[in-house]
């Protein structure tokens, strides 16, 4: 192996005593965990066509680029799909603050108070989304939801020191779900599952009472659950707490026009994803991790995060912010960091305050309206052709659906929707596989009641044998 003088340990002789240091006699025997079928040999990467783009001309790399985009595919309206992630309108204001230099280009704030702009406007944020969570502190900002849920259940085994034992319900974000187990195992943390009420969909009561104990650190719960289902927060909170448990809810944040609030039902911390206010879909992100907990010393210091706090120069004639707590990394605390993140989603939270101060508390509210009875009016249609609700329970902006009288596959009924230009539901039941042929649906402002009318015209062809 030759060395290059701008990488260093490239040398053989490097390689060799690093291998020996961590006991590992080759290279490949350092990427033994990745199954033979994901990797490429020397051989066949050699034989890769990947073309000569070093040599192509600005635009021929346009045109070509261009032309991959082109067989991109956009919806109208848009995907039914649910599941943590929803179409919402994105004001064109939004946007056009995010790409403000100032902005786009601070990437994090590591020498915070030169940057006296951006901790402005990471300060709004925090005090926006704590007066809709009506929690006293926010900090800003972890990655997504799921990361945020896994940060909150390890730091509740942090603040209730000696207990191992975290509570999740079935009925939460499968896909948040792994990403909980990904952080938690490591920690050794024990994961008890909490079944939910096959009727209702909502949390069993009996089951969670049977399981909080002594040894149960945090208590998690989705509100509305994965199901759409709204849950009786308040109940799951007391019985958590009844044990001494910390109370942790995970919440979509649009519902809140119309919901209680975390604080509200006496949530300790609560997480959440700001991707419906103003951040699109994207392609898979980025999002924007919310974390929030009530006003609470021992909560403070644990919470992964960074805050951002108001105060004045020394000759108090001036506002201004500063970094007041940076408790999570390990550039600041080492091995006594609470978390491993080094970064944040500071431009996707400036989005989000642009977006909630252009709302306001009556446009949320709105907002929230429209997602509750546009959804409420599809399950009214979908009934009419036969597609009934798999739980009775109260239902936010999504729900899921049986095919079990239609006596087709949803795959099947998912592929003829694309051919006829629609993006259907999500299909759980490989996820749950005791609901059988069910999917998710999922309906916002952007769904309006023409396309409703639509998407139930074409499900009902498709399902008699027309589609």
């Amino acid at each position: 192996m030759s060395t290059h003088p701008w990488i260093p340990n490239s040398s053989s002789e490097t390689v060799k005593k690093m291998l020996e240091t961590i006991g590992v006699s080759s290279i490949e025997e350092l990427f033994k965990d990745i199954p033979p079928e994901a990797r490429i040999s020397p051989e066949k990467w050699m034989s890769l066509e990947i073309g000569k783009g070093c040599m192509l001309s600005e635009l021929e790399a346009k045109r070509i680029i261009e032309e991959r985009l082109s067989k991109n595919k956009v919806f109208n309206p848009p995907p039914y799909m649910g599941g943590g992630v929803y179409p919402h309108y994105v004001p064109p204001l939004v946007r056009y603050i995010l790409s403000r230099g100032e902005f786009l280009t601070a990437y994090t704030p590591y020498q915070a108070e030169i940057s006296q702009g951006l901790m402005q406007a990471i300060f709004e944020y925090q005090s926006l989304m704590a007066e809709l969570f009506q929690m006293e502190l926010v900090n800003a900002s972890m990655y997504d939801w799921a990361s945020a849920a896994a940060e909150a259940l390890l730091m509740s085994v942090r603040v209730k020191r000696g207990r191992r034992k975290v509570l999740v319900p079935y009925n939460v974000n499968p896909f948040h779900f792994k990403v909980i187990e990904t952080y938690l195992w490591p920690h050794g943390v024990r994961i008890e599952r909490v079944r939910y009420d096959s009727g209702k969909g909502s949390v069993d009561m009996e089951d969670l009472k049977a399981k909080v104990d002594a040894e149960t650190a945090g208590v998690y719960l989705q509100y509305p659950n994965f199901f759409g289902v709204v849950e009786n927060a308040k109940a799951v909170g007391e019985i958590a707490k009844e044990k001494g448990a910390l109370f942790i809810t995970g919440v979509y944040p649009v519902a809140l026009g119309l919901l209680k609030a975390p604080g509200e039902v006496g949530a300790d911390i609560a997480v959440g994803d700001g991707q419906p206010f103003g951040l699109g879909l994207n392609y898979g992100g980025p999002y924007l991790g919310i974390f929030a907990v009530r006003y609470d010393q021992n909560l403070i210091r644990q919470m992964p995060g960074r805050i951002i706090g108001l105060t004045t120069t020394l000759d108090g004639s001036q506002r201004a912010f500063a970094m007041i707590l940076q408790a999570r990394e390990q550039h600041i605390k080492r091995e006594k960091a609470t978390s491993n993140i080094c970064t944040n989603e500071a431009l996707a939270a400036i989005g989000v305050a642009v977006y909630l101060s252009l709302l306001g508390k009556t446009g949320l509210r709105k907002l929230a309206e429209l997602n509750y009875y546009r959804a409420h009016y599809a399950a009214s249609r979908f009934n009419e052709i036969g597609l009934n609700r798999v739980f009775s329970g109260e239902f936010f902006n999504e729900f899921a659906v049986s095919l079990g009288r239609a006596g087709i596959s949803y795959r099947e009924i998912h592929k003829k929707l694309l051919e006829k230009g629609i993006h259907g539901g999500l299909y759980i039941g490989d996820l749950y596989p005791e609901l059988g042929e069910a999917s998710l649906w999922a309906f916002t402002e952007l769904h309006f009641k023409a396309d409703i009318d639509k998407l139930t015209g074409l499900l009902k062809e498709i399902i008699s044998g027309g589609g």
